[in-house]
């Protein structure tokens, strides 16, 4: 049986009060309960926009998207923070405090930390006016190289209020990678771990009740920058493991190796419950879900838990995989939701027992399978990638950019149409989604030309960026 239990103070903004009603002093929320019961409809939505990759000569942004369906912009892009600099390539990014740190009187969900994957450049953005955030400062390339780190990928807060971000490789783009810590004043305090403890690195995620952190593998930068290419998987350029962290001391304590079958594990989460050390990874390359958890023993232990198929497809020489790239955790910790980028589809899986996902329902839309290749008459270019769920767990959101290199060679068009963020309407009680065929944003329509759009972020917490301590 599982063990999931199913159970800040910036200045208020005109249409939507982000201070709750909790009865601690910091950000966010006491549990995950809290989050679902407290945490109000999302009405707007931080998402990572880039022209890397097109034939738009601009600078990245930050897409704020109005998702209330009250109002008269609701779908659209009612602000963009440029950014000063081109070819950043904004990714993944996160808040400078989330609920892990829900005690820490006087510190903010109030700023976002935006880095660019190929520029290594770190912006902070204010976003106390959640509806016009404005660029507060930015880290320069030269000042993280010279921890010998490059390529930030995920950025979550530590509960004393300091930052930590994963980085894919040294300064030179090439192996090992490591993580950047910044202070709360938002300057590099240092390198987060003993350089060494790791060769590769990609997504993480801490569960700081147990002392715990996970963390797993993509490539050396300058393996996945220019795209994919099979021979790097024969000469084994790609990951294929799961480090567990000793959180407190930053050292690895159990390296588990997925084999064949675990190449490329890409997002990684633990439950939401803070008692909990089950997880789940994706295992990109090999279409393949993980279930991660730690024994009677002590050990932690990992099993495939969800495989997909490849399937045949007459314009390609070998048969599709799916590629899920992306997955996340209900609030409730009852759903696992993944996208799956190649074959064209999201899905959920109820994860009650989470040895035993039983599959609830997908939907096929977009990529090279999907059903339904066109919302409002907008052609869907590539397939479902980053997804975000409301907190409720009624709501899934996704857009459909992986990275700019890899877009190319699979999506070509994704440059040249831009990306869309979709919506599907789901049941939690019956475990079913259905897509809302009124719901399109539409990053082709960009005032410079078409940009991408990836990562998704709500302005008080999300089922990808809360931990709580």
């Amino acid at each position: 049986m599982s063990d999931a239990s199913t159970p800040g103070d910036a200045e208020p903004e005109p249409e939507h009060d982000h201070e709750h009603h909790h009865d601690h002093e910091g950000p966010g929320y006491a549990t995950p309960q809290a989050a679902i019961e407290e945490g109000e409809r999302e009405k707007l939505a931080y998402v990572m926009s880039l022209y890397v990759g097109t034939d738009v000569d601009a600078s990245d942004f930050v897409a704020v998207v109005d998702l209330d369906p009250e109002s008269e912009t609701y779908c659209e892009i009612v602000d963009r923070i440029e950014l000063p600099n081109r070819g950043d390539e904004l990714h993944h990014f996160g808040w400078n405090a989330c609920s892990s740190s829900c005690h820490m009187e006087g510190l903010e969900r109030r700023h976002l930390i935006v880095p660019g994957q190929r520029s290594s450049r770190i912006h902070v953005i204010d976003a106390a006016d959640r509806r016009n955030p404005e660029l507060e400062t930015v880290i320069e390339p030269e000042e993280v190289f010279e921890y010998d780190l490059s390529a930030p990928h995920t950025v979550h807060c530590i509960p004393d209020g300091e930052i930590l971000i994963s980085m894919l490789g040294d300064a030179d783009g090439d192996l090992p990678g490591g993580f950047l810590e910044l202070n709360d004043d938002f300057e590099i305090e240092g390198r987060w771990e003993p350089p060494g403890e790791i060769e590769m690195n990609y997504d993480y995620w801490y569960q700081p009740r147990q002392n715990v952190m996970v963390s797993s593998e993509w490539a050396a930068p300058k393996t996945y920058y220019p795209g994919f290419d099979l021979e790097d998987v024969e000469e084994g350029n790609y990951g294929h493991q799961l480090h567990f962290w000793d959180w407190e001391d930053g050292t690895v304590e159990q390296t588990i190796d997925l084999g064949e079958e675990g190449l490329i594990p890409l997002e990684v989460r633990f439950l939401h419950t803070p008692e909990s050390t089950h997880g789940f990874v994706g295992a990109a390359l090999s279409s393949n879900i993980f279930h991660f958890w730690r024994d009677q023993t002590g050990e932690y232990r990992a099993e495939k838990v969800i495989d997909f198929e490849d399937r045949e497809h007459p314009d390609w020489d070998m048969p599709v995989p799916a590629l899920p790239t992306d997955i996340l955790i209900s609030m409730d910790d009852r759903y696992l939701f993944g996208s799956n980028w190649l074959h064209g589809d999201v899905w959920m899986y109820d994860i009650s027992d989470p040895a035993n996902p039983r599959r609830a329902d997908s939907l096929s839309v977009g990529g090279t399978f999907g059903d339904v290749q066109e919302v409002q008459g907008r052609e869907l270019s590539a397939g479902p990638q980053m997804i975000q769920l409301s907190l409720d767990g009624e709501r899934l959101y996704w857009t459909t950019s992986l990275f700019s290199s890899w877009d190319e060679q699979f999506y070509p068009e994704e440059g040249e149409r831009g990306s869309v963020m979709l919506k599907a309407d789901v049941d939690p009680r019956k475990g079913t989604m259905e897509l809302d065929e009124d719901f399109l944003v539409d990053w082709g329509e960009c005032p410079d030309g078409p940009a991408r759009a990836h990562e998704i972020r709500w302005p008080d917490g999300d089922c990808t960026s809360d931990v709580w301590q």
